[in-house]
């Protein structure tokens, strides 16, 4: 009998298996970067913006002639013509001049701020009444204040969001180095199953890991490799792995990690290389027979057959690792969560940390519940039905109805 560990002493074991590796490097246009990790600093080679602009419609003005300014007793400005969208200002001001702008607009010369449109009045074509004073600074956007040449735009291993595609974009980059996508493995074993496409015959099942865990890993930012289905013999999974092992820096088995004649995805793993099986149980529900190793330097999974326990178990130790492959750090990384009252009493055996499917609901005073899906681990269904996660810690003998729980959400 294999010696259970808590989610905790898994975590650690699997923290200090797994070591930093440096990512393979490669050049991407921008437009495909989204969710990648950056492969060193990105320096901008220009300043943004490279003119000063207006971030208001409204009058470019001298600052300190709109000082003292009140609807009481305005400031009077000359109009000296209007800056087009796109095109440099057609002279500057001088003391007591002003030119209307819109929003975007370039500033002239020796303007330093813009009166909003609604603070001024056309008294006519050349002439206008501010009743407001303007700050130098206000409302325009300075040369050079977003980005400066040479300043680092993104460092090393930045996970690329939208917003940071933009900064790039409007630094003139376009084309970005990142790490390449690792590749991780998926072999489903056993003899009662087979592919999706075809007619279970009495007996059979529809391998639905080898599909939930490929997307999950996509999910999670890697490449999955489908080594399809496995039968339960040592040789023939041995052989699976070691081809795996030439293409894929992570490898994932599906079912075969539970105490029986037939499962022997733990003997495989030790007889592979050292130092093998380091996890084999974790006090969790669902995953209790959840294993983890290493041969070598390629870290190997082995997680239940049943689709709700392999997809609870990814998400707590698996994530993590394909995280520390893509050269980022997993204590960097924020989950979506939120809080809501569980609607009902929920046991939990002490010693064991229990993961409680729900949905969310909100009632008619506009407080959000947390109602349990129930079902056993073998049931994708109350995944889909789920719109989170609820952990009783290991500690605790439940939680009650109206208690305060903090939901993981499913992307």
């Amino acid at each position: 009998m294999f010696e259970v560990l808590t989610v905790e002493e898994t975590l650690k074991i699997i923290e200090g298996a797994v070591k930093p590796t440096k990512a393979e490097q490669e050049e991407i246009e921008l437009i495909h970067a989204l969710g990648r990790i950056t492969g060193e600093d990105i320096i901008s080679t220009e300043i943004v913006p490279h003119f000063s602009r207006s971030t208001m419609d409204g009058f470019a003005v001298r600052a300190k002639d709109t000082f003292g300014a009140s609807e009481g007793m305005p400031a009077f400005l000359e109009v000296k013509g209007e800056v087009l969208m796109g095109r440099s200002p057609s002279g500057d001001i001088s003391s007591g001049e002003t030119m209307k702008i819109s929003t975007g607009g370039m500033l002239p010369e020796s303007a330093d701020g813009v009166l909003m449109l609604e603070h001024a009045e056309e008294l006519d074509e050349k002439m206008i009444a501010a009743y407001r004073p303007v700050a130098p600074g206000e409302n325009v956007i300075l040369q050079g204040e977003d980005l400066k040449e040479g300043e680092i735009i993104l460092k090393k291993n930045h996970y690329l969001r939208p917003q940071d595609l933009g900064a790039l974009a409007a630094a003139g980059v376009m084309k970005v180095k990142v790490n390449k996508v690792p590749r991780v493995a998926v072999i489903s074993t056993g003899d009662e199953l087979v592919s999706p496409e075809e007619v279970p015959l009495p007996g059979q099942i529809r391998d639905v890991n080898s599909y939930a865990l490929a997307t999950a890993i996509q999910q999670a930012g890697a490449h999955p490799l489908l080594y399809g289905i496995v039968k339960d013999e040592a040789p023939v999974l041995m052989e699976a792995i070691e081809r795996a092992r030439k293409e894929a820096s992570l490898i994932l088995i599906s079912g075969g990690s539970s105490v029986g004649t037939r499962d022997v995805t733990a003997k495989v793993i030790d007889e592979l290389g050292d130092p093998g099986v380091l996890v084999h149980g974790i006090s969790i529900r669902p995953g209790k027979p959840t294993i983890f190793g290493m041969v070598e330097s390629t870290p190997v999974f082995g997680l239940s057959g049943n689709p709700v326990s392999a997809l609870v178990t990814f998400d707590l130790f698996v994530v993590p690792v394909i995280i520390k492959l893509r050269g980022m750090n997993p204590q960097d990384i924020i989950y979506p969560k939120t809080s809501a009252k569980i609607s009902r009493n929920i046991p939990s055996s002490q010693g064991r940390e229990d993961y409680i499917r729900v949905t969310l609901e909100t009632d008619e005073k506009g407080e959000t519940w947390a109602v349990p899906v129930f079902g056993k681990s073998g049931l994708i269904t109350t995944l889909v039905e789920a719109r989170g996660m609820v952990r009783i810690a290991q500690n605790k003998e439940g939680i009650e109805k109206g208690e305060e729980v903090e939901v993981a959400l499913y992307s």
